[in-house]
Parts: structure tokens; C-alpha cells; sequence
């Protein structure tokens, strides 16, 4: 196949540079990560990440000539190459060649050359290999040359990568079989000229990452397999035994037979669609009382592109989950809860009793599709009122559920602001702006909120992205008596702790409650200080996150003091909770102060500082980086320790 490809390129004139194998290879050797860098980019995005990393090396290492000798396919004026080198010029102008005619589609006509098949070598089992991942800037130049066609992306490449003139790019495209190097070059003038960034690790496919393929899958493959070379040695151990009988299994269908249940789940005539009004007769109010809507819902090629990458993604395919979310196919046929264009993305939202799946593939093709799973189970009236639709330049989307009759947008940070409403069409949100990719909560100055209604006028709550599919809902209140944030109180007391919920984001939170446990006078005189404690529910019932948080008199923002995980400390089950934090005076001094809620009897310090008081509040002088150890002696006799 290899001597088919040589001898189909244009022929280089017979007083044409000659070069040798030993000089190709040598070429190879010293430049190997920049050719292989060049295939790279040159080849199609859509072959995916880890088969483009394997097909850019095996076509490197396949660029030496067969012979012990070959002609240089270049003009005199490109004849010396990469640092006056003719053999590098040669694997170049074959590596560009093979690396487009690895971007055509196959053909049932036409034999398929060497190129467009998977490589042979070099080959990855187990593993996914991928370059490191750029910034913005990388990301958006790699979706505006997947837009390009091959000549035109190889135009760019070698403009940009190895600085030629548009004369010698024009040389090089002839050399490969280009017909129209003109319009290859006028194509790649549609993309800014930004070529320092294919110097970047982003497309280095030498310096690469490694993640396993998919576990599960390939152990199913393994045990088929295996179940597979069993069976045909079974049939043809009983082909030579007479009689009939039963199996250990009677008449169970053999291990991953087809069945029904596994059949419908892929079959989009099969999804459950609720009618629109059956969640006013219902007695539950959940998701599985959403009615399916959106533009595309009659889109069965759609749906079952939805269903196929949800029970089997692909490698194109980006799949995340909360934690504690199973990412399997469904049980069974799911329920269509969403599909439609949203943002110049089509989107389907299906619901199988336990998750809410996400299928979002762009309309235009540039990019891989993604699916994203939430856990849902158990989900009330006021935690199935939205779903995340679409997130684009920001902002993001809601679906919201079929007895919201209102939404707006509130700035958490401030409370007296007022809320704007959002528009509301066929169920889902106008954009609204987004904190869900906020790093850290320290300097930030809006935390941007949805607000629900129901029908009644009544059931006002908030909502808010954590960069999952299903918004956390907010309350506030000691535990056990919280309720949702609809008063000016508790808009509040939520002020000065909304920008730590950037600390909570992808943890599978299901919803935040925070409530002031504490207020202690400061030993200085200058006021008094707020002890806060919020804690983060999980859907999955485990992973439970506590805040603690200390806000002086003057300042804006309150400053998380300690931090705990899987306890029951500011929760329904133990309301108690403890923390301290070292403090310095507007007079220079320190001190260890702590505070502990209500029902603390009395609170001692131990380590660095030493000391103890009576009743829920401790303020002890200290030394500046000491490090005390808290306990606390409950009313009813017992003792907690401190978050840290």
C-alpha cells in the first residue's frame, strides 16, 4: 500500500534532489516531535484525541522512503528543507500528504489507502493517550481549524508551524495532490494568524496524558469473550452426547443475550412522554411528572443518537457525573424530559427513575458530544424545579418544571437589589448570569441566583448553579427549622457566605442551608463578630460538607475559619458545632476566639493555647501561627471537638 502512495504523488523532475534512506532517518530521528506535531494538526479533529495522537506517530514513522533511495518531490527553492536539510523536507511534504488523505472519507468504490485505516503501530491497550490541555486560546484556534478543510488546515499549519511562504505552501499542497492550492490558501486566510499557539503542549502529541478506557465496558468485552469461547466449547461437547435436558439455568436466556428491557432502552419509540397537565392530578412532584418538551422532541434520529451514546459514549464523547452517580446505560426505556436547540447545541434531557442524563451534540459539528449525569433520587416539589439546559459565554439555561410560573435572577450578594425577571419560553429560562466557574469567593462581588415561583404565588425559592445539572436549593434556619431564603432576613444572613459556594461546585450537592449560630463581642471593644456555620447536602446521602465562618463588623464577606466532611455537625441529625480562629486586634495583639452553638456549657482550649471558659464563647490572648485543640462540653454531657 505504502509504494502505491509513493508512486501516485506527483514525480519529481530527474535532476530533482535525491534522498537516501539513512539521510530520511536521520531527519526523523533529530526532528521527530515537530513532524509528528505537524501530522497533528494536519489531521482531522474528528478521528479523536487518542486515535489522532496514534495515527500522527504511526504516519510519521511511516514517512521513510521503501527503496534506499528516493526523489524529492519539493522545487529547487524547498529542496533544502528544515536547516538546509533535503531529507526533512521530503518526510514533510509525504507526511502532509498521508495525513490528508487520512481525512477523506472512505469510499465504497475505492479501496481504502493505508492511511485511512486505524494504525497498525504504534498501539495503546488499556490506556487513552492524549496531549496536556491549553487555555481558551488553544481551545477556540483548534475548533476554528476543525472547521477547515484538510488542505486549508494544512495551509495554516505550514504557514504557521514551519513559516513558509504562501509559494512553498503552494509547492507543498501540489506535492500532496491538492487540486486547488489557491483556494486552500484563501480558505486558511479566514482564520486569524495566531500561529505561536501551535507551539503549545495543547497540540504536542509527545508530551501526553494518560486515563484508562472504559472499565466496565472492557471487563463486559473480557467476560463475553470468555463466556463466548465457553459456549462453543459446551455446543460442541453436547453435540456428541445423545438425549436432551435442562441447563443449570432452565430456560434463562444465556449470559448477554438481547433482551427486551436492554432493546427498548435504545429504541426512541419507546420513551416515556408524560402529558402536559398530569402533574396537576399527580401525587407525586418530581421529575417523572415533566412533560417532554422542545422543538426536537419528534426527532427520532435525534433520540436515538441520545439513547446510543448514553448506553455505549464513545471516545469523541466527554461524560462527567456527580459524585455517586452510576454512568451506565438505563435499566430500561427513560423518560424524554427535553430535546431542542438551545445555544446552537442540540439538547436532550432523558430521566430514568434515578439520574437526569444530558446529550448535548453542536449543531454544527465542530466538537465532540457530551453527557453529564446527576443523581435525582428522592427528589422533592422545591429540588425538581429546574434543570440546567445550557451553559454558553457565561451564562446558563434553565428547564424549569411545569408548576413554576415565575423565575428571575437575584444577586445573592446583595439583598436589597431586587430580582429581574427572566423570560420565560416553552419552559426555559433566557440566559442568566452564571457563577458556576467563580475560583475561590474572597473577591468576588455577585453571586448571581435563580428565583422560583409556583403557580400559588407561594413557593418562592432559590436555586443555585454548582456547576452540576441539577441547581442546589438554598435555605436558611437552624437545623431542623430551615426554610427556603424568601424573606429579607434570610437574604441576609446569606450575603456575606454566598461567594463560598464556589467551594461546594461538581460535589453532587443537592441542597445548602447556613444559619448564624453565634454572635461574640471582640475583645478590642470595636463590635461584635458572626459566627456562621453552612452545610451542603448531597443527592447520594454521603460527602456532607460544613463551613464555618467568621465575619467582623466592617467587612463585606465572611472568612471560612474551618471545614469538615462526612460529619453530622450543623445538621438536622447534631445541630452543635464548634470552631475558633485566630484573630488579631485593631491594636496589634492576638486571640484565640471560639464560639460554639447553642447547648455548649463550656468550650477548652489545648496545643499552642491553653485556657477555658464557661458558656458558649472562649476568648484566650495567643501568640501570632498558634495552634490550639477545641472541646466543647455539651448540657447533656457530652463533648465535641472543633471543626478545623
Amino acid at each position: 500500500m505504502q509504494s502505491q502512495d509513493v508512486a501516485s504523488r506527483p514525480a519529481a523532475s530527474s535532476d530533482g534532489p535525491v534522498v537516501d534512506v539513512e539521510r530520511a532517518e536521520a531527519a526523523l530521528v533529530e526532528h521527530y516531535p515537530r513532524l509528528v506535531r505537524l501530522a497533528y494538526l494536519v489531521l482531522p479533529p474528528g478521528l479523536g484525541r487518542n486515535r489522532r495522537v496514534l495515527t500522527a506517530h504511526s504516519l510519521t514513522q511511516r514517512a521513510l522512503p521503501r527503496g534506499r533511495s528516493a526523489p524529492s518531490p519539493l522545487i529547487p527553492a524547498q529542496s533544502s528543507g528544515r536547516d538546509g536539510d533535503p531529507g526533512y523536507a521530503y518526510l514533510r511534504a509525504r507526511l502532509v500528504r498521508t495525513a490528508l488523505e487520512a481525512g477523506r472519507p472512505l469510499r465504497r468504490a475505492a479501496w481504502p489507502r493505508r492511511s485511512q485505516l486505524p494504525p497498525l503501530l504504534p498501539q495503546v491497550w488499556g490506556l487513552r493517550l492524549f496531549p496536556r490541555s491549553g487555555g481558551a486560546d488553544e481551545l477556540a484556534l483548534d475548533q476554528q481549524l476543525s472547521a477547515l478543510s484538510g488542505p486549508a488546515r494544512a495551509a495554516y499549519v505550514l504557514r504557521g508551524l514551519e513559516k513558509l511562504p504562501d509559494g512553498d505552501v503552494r509547492a507543498v499542497l501540489e506535492a500532496a495532490g491538492v487540486e486547488d492550492p489557491e483556494d486552500a490558501l484563501d480558505e486558511a486566510d479566514g482564520v486569524e494568524a495566531r500561529y505561536a499557539l501551535l507551539e503549545s503542549p495543547e497540540f504536542d502529541p509527545c508530551s501526553l496524558q494518560a486515563r484508562p478506557t472504559d472499565l466496565m465496558r472492557r471487563r463486559q468485552h473480557l467476560r463475553a469473550a470468555l463466556a463466548a469461547g465457553a459456549a462453543l466449547l459446551v455446543c460442541g461437547a453436547l453435540l456428541g452426547l445423545p438425549g436432551e435436558g435442562w441447563a443449570p439455568d432452565g430456560p434463562a436466556a444465556p449470559p448477554y443475550a438481547r433482551n427486551p428491557s436492554a432493546e427498548a432502552a435504545l429504541d426512541p419509540a419507546q420513551l416515556t412522554k408524560v402529558p402536559a397537565r398530569a402533574w396537576q392530578s399527580s401525587a407525586r412532584t418530581d421529575f417523572s411528572v415533566w412533560p417532554a418538551r422542545g422543538d426536537l422532541t419528534g426527532d427520532s434520529a435525534l433520540l436515538r443518537r441520545a439513547l446510543a451514546v448514553w448506553a455505549r459514549p464513545g471516545e469523541t464523547v466527554t461524560v462527567s457525573a456527580t459524585p455517586g452517580t452510576p454512568a451506565g446505560g438505563p435499566p430500561g426505556a427513560p423518560q424524554l424530559l427535553y430535546a431542542g436547540t438551545v445555544d446552537g447545541v442540540r439538547v436532550v434531557l432523558l430521566y430514568d427513575g434515578l439520574r437526569v442524563a444530558r446529550y448535548a451534540e453542536p449543531v454544527d459539528g465542530t466538537a465532540g458530544a457530551a453527557l453529564d449525569f446527576s443523581r435525582v433520587d428522592g427528589a422533592t416539589r422545591a429540588e425538581a424545579s429546574a434543570l440546567v439546559l445550557s451553559r454558553a459565554d457565561g451564562n446558563v439555561r434553565y428547564l424549569l418544571a411545569p408548576w413554576v410560573r415565575k423565575a428571575a435572577e437575584r444577586d445573592l450578594v446583595k439583598p436589597g437589589s431586587g430580582a429581574m425577571a427572566l423570560t420565560v419560553t416553552g419552559g426555559v429560562t433566557s440566559p442568566m448570569a452564571s457563577p458556576a466557574a467563580r475560583q475561590g469567593g474572597g473577591s468576588c462581588t455577585s453571586w448571581n441566583v435563580l428565583q422560583v415561583t409556583d403557580g400559588t404565588g407561594t413557593g418562592t425559592r432559590l436555586l443555585t448553579d454548582l456547576a452540576e445539572l441539577v441547581p442546589a436549593r438554598l435555605t436558611a434556619g437552624r437545623p431542623g427549622q430551615a426554610g427556603d431564603v424568601t424573606g429579607a432576613r434570610a437574604l441576609r444572613a446569606w450575603a456575606p457566605n454566598a461567594c463560598w459556594l464556589s467551594a461546594l461546585g461538581s460535589a453532587g450537592v443537592r441542597s445548602v442551608n447556613t444559619w448564624p449560630y453565634a454572635r461574640q463581642p471582640l475583645p478590642d471593644g470595636s463590635g461584635a463578630a458572626d459566627w456562621v456555620c453552612t452545610r451542603a447536602e448531597t443527592w447520594r446521602g454521603g460527602g456532607e460538607r460544613v463551613l464555618a465562618q467568621f465575619r467582623t463588623p466592617g467587612t463585606a464577606q465572611a472568612a471560612v475559619v474551618a471545614k469538615a466532611q462526612n460529619v453530622a455537625a450543623c445538621g438536622a441529625r447534631d445541630p452543635q458545632v464548634l470552631a475558633g480562629v485566630l484573630w488579631k486586634a485593631q491594636s496589634g495583639g492576638w486571640y484565640l476566639l471560639a464560639a460554639g452553638a447553642r447547648g455548649t456549657e463550656s468550650i477548652r482550649a489545648s496545643g499552642g493555647v491553653r485556657g477555658a471558659s464557661e458558656g458558649s464563647l472562649l476568648v484566650l490572648p495567643a501568640r501570632q501561627g498558634a495552634r490550639a485543640e477545641l472541646k466543647g462540653t455539651l448540657e447533656d454531657g457530652r463533648t465535641i471537638g472543633g471543626l478545623k
